[in-house]
């Protein structure tokens, strides 16, 4: 793995997830971060990831992601960040987006933590959205 620090950590592990995805490649490892490992535990729950783990100590944990088995197809068709570093999309519960009908989900950060753009709607709080998924 390459030093570089990304400014969007969040995106960097959207694109390691799409490439994996178009490579037939099942399982991926990052670096870990809080935010990244709740995210990724939420797609899981989504059922649109197989396994989350991190290893590790410290300051040198590693978040492997198993996307899919082997001989498995892979359940994400498209998995795009909405908000960047320079450009923050906050919205409102009743605003929340629907993605492909239902097919999909949005990844929102509200005050009552990380939750998909449904759960938030539920309980009637709106946040940043942070990706959308299908």
């Amino acid at each position: 793995m390459s030093n570089i620090v990304s400014s969007d950590p969040l995106a960097d592990m959207f694109t390691r997830i799409r490439n994996a995805v178009a490579v037939r490649k099942g399982e991926i490892n990052l670096p870990h971060s809080k935010l990244k490992e709740e995210v990724a535990k939420s797609l899981k729950a989504n059922k649109f990831l197989d396994e989350v783990k991190v290893s590790g100590e410290g300051t040198t944990k590693t978040l492997t992601i198993v996307i899919n088995q082997p001989m498995e197809n892979a359940r994400i068709s498209a998995i795009r960040a909405l908000s960047t570093p320079g450009r923050r999309m906050y919205i409102a519960a009743k605003e929340m987006p629907s993605v492909r009908r239902g097919r999909g989900v949005v990844i929102v950060s509200t005050s009552k933590g990380l939750m998909t753009g449904y759960e938030a709607k539920k309980l009637g709080v709106g946040g940043e959205l942070l990706c959308e998924i299908y």
